[in-house]
């Protein structure tokens, strides 16, 4: 039997959190990844607000949704930029202040569309103990966690619907919270998992993969779920995944069954792949009838 969300009570738009790093990405596109002792050149570089955070965040903000983002920011005009932009969406953003430097990426994409990170310190991330409005999570019909800090992760646990992101799955098993579901690649190391390596399962697990769709694996077994038809090429990968996340807390939010919820969500995650910068290529995000009836 298929995970199903509560239902949603109101009818005013969905309030939804997104708690995580926002970077500042400088990407372009490369001849190859360079190897050792290699120089590449980064052609037509564009920077822009990215990161798991960040990704996330503009898809939310491309919807009928009251967004509240819960990040930190850096003491440098690195940081100051980022918190500019991510203001202009209109969104509330909560923000800590870091002393340090803020983190930036490095983002080469090959022909092929396939993208290599190099990130310059260490992601700044909100923690439970950052005098920000933890409190409105309560308040929110959905939180999406790419963070680190238990702390915030049990604050965000107060939302209708927790999804959290794989690569995260230290912070969850600290946090000692049960996650609605927990998204994740199936390719990627660092998020592929099981049901079995969370000491409090989820009620989901949603593993992609790629042009193949995805499971979505419960206690009941596991399920299937198609890809959309792939765009054409010359775009890149960067910003797939995080949109199709972010996508999917939406739909979890207004109702949907997590199997209906990944179908919805799939052209979100597959839009960013017809460009390079995935901020001009997200898919707005669809209204849905409330489930109710």
């Amino acid at each position: 039997m298929e995970t199903q969300t509560p239902p949603r009570i109101a009818s005013t738009p969905l309030r939804i959190a997104v708690v995580g790093h926002v970077e500042f990405v400088t990407l372009g596109r490369v001849e190859a990844t360079p190897r050792a002792g290699e120089i590449a050149h980064l052609q037509d570089p564009r920077d822009f607000p990215g990161g798991g955070g960040g990704i996330a965040f503009y898809q939310m903000v491309r919807g009928p949704t009251e967004v509240h983002l819960f990040t930190a920011f850096g003491g440098d005009e690195a940081g100051a930029w980022v918190a500019a932009e991510v203001a202009r969406t209109g969104a509330s953003v909560h923000a800590a202040r870091r002393a340090g430097p803020h983190t930036r990426d490095v983002v080469m994409v090959t022909p092929e569309g396939e993208r290599t990170i190099v990130v310059v310190g260490e992601p700044l991330q909100p923690r439970g103990d950052d005098a920000l409005p933890w409190g409105l999570l309560a308040s929110c019909d959905a939180a999406y966690f790419t963070a680190q800090d238990p702390g915030a992760l049990r604050a965000a646990r107060a939302a209708r619907v927790l999804v959290v992101s794989a690569r995260r799955r230290e912070a969850l098993v600290r946090s000692g919270v049960r996650a609605d579901v927990v998204v994740g690649s199936a390719f990627d190391p660092r998020e592929a998992s099981a049901l079995e390596d969370y000491p409090v399962p989820p009620g989901a697990l949603v593993l992609t993969e790629g042009a193949a769709g995805g499971r979505v694996l419960t206690a009941d077994g596991a399920t299937r779920f198609e890809a959309p038809p792939a765009p054409g090429r010359g775009g890149g990968s960067y910003g797939a995944g995080d949109s199709f996340a972010a996508a999917l807390t939406y739909y979890l939010a207004a109702g949907l069954g997590v199997l209906d919820a990944c179908a919805r969500a799939g052209p979100h995650g597959a839009a960013v792949l017809r460009g390079v910068v995935p901020l001009e290529h997200q898919r707005a995000l669809d209204p849905v009838a409330s489930p109710r009836g």
